[in-house]
Parts: C-alpha cells; sequence; structure tokens
C-alpha cells in the first residue's frame, strides 16, 4: 500500500485536513500522513471544529503538528501550496495542490478549502487505484 505525505510549513491546518480525510476516504488505497517543516503547538481550531461539524471527526483524538523526520518512507509527497521551497523529501512522486492557508480567514473559506481537499482526495485515490 503506497504511503501518501501531505506536506505544509507549519502542518496545523491543510496537510492535517488532508491527513484526516485520506484516512477517512482513502484508507483502503493509501495511508495517510501529514507533517511541516515547523510545528505549531496545536492544529488550527477552526480546522479541528469544521472538520467536527463536516465530518464527525476529531482531529486532536489522534493527530498532532509533527516534523518531516518523524514520517516513514514516503511513495507520493503532496505540497499544499506552501508558496516556499519544500525541502526535499525522497519519493516516487511528488505534485503541488496549490491551495491557500484559510488560517484567521472565514468559515466560508475554511468549508471551501475542506471540500476542495475532499474532492482532490478523492481524485488521488483513483489514481492510486
Amino acid at each position: 500500500m503506497k504511503k501518501v505525505a501531505f506536506i505544509c510549513v507549519h502542518n496545523s491546518c491543510r496537510s492535517q485536513i488532508a491527513e484526516v480525510l485520506g484516512k477517512k476516504l482513502a484508507y483502503d488505497v493509501f495511508e495517510s500522513y501529514s507533517a511541516g517543516t515547523e510545528t505549531k503547538p496545536q492544529i488550527n481550531q477552526d480546522a479541528v471544529r469544521l472538520m467536527k461539524e463536516m465530518h464527525d471527526i476529531d482531529m486532536e483524538a489522534t493527530q498532532y503538528s509533527k516534523l518531516l523526520t518523524e514520517l516513514p518512507e514516503i511513495d507520493v509527497v503532496i505540497t499544499m501550496g506552501c508558496n516556499v521551497q519544500c525541502p526535499f523529501l525522497p519519493c516516487d512522486w511528488r505534485e503541488d495542490w496549490g491551495l491557500e492557508d484559510p488560517s484567521g480567514k472565514s468559515d466560508e473559506e475554511f468549508v471551501r478549502t475542506i471540500q476542495m481537499i475532499e474532492a482532490k482526495i478523492l481524485e488521488l485515490k483513483t489514481r492510486l487505484m
């Protein structure tokens, strides 16, 4: 089974959402991980709240902000659109999803970002099957 890493600078919002949605929607096709080049003390609280409302998932129950060094060997790297040079992470294939960080923005922006990530996870699942 392929291992997919969702990478963001702080591993506190988009990459965390992608990890948990990957675990929910594509667990039978790939393993989902997330990490960043820096960490935050906690996952973005708006993301946590909206994922509870939209998907009935408590991200804080199973996830925390982690560094790239905590990842296992990865097959696919997905950068979330960090607007920074992501460090080299050995993998078979990488792509950038170009998603803007909704942190500090309205719930509508968060919902839109969550929906985009959900669609991209399902599309990635299809490609990896």
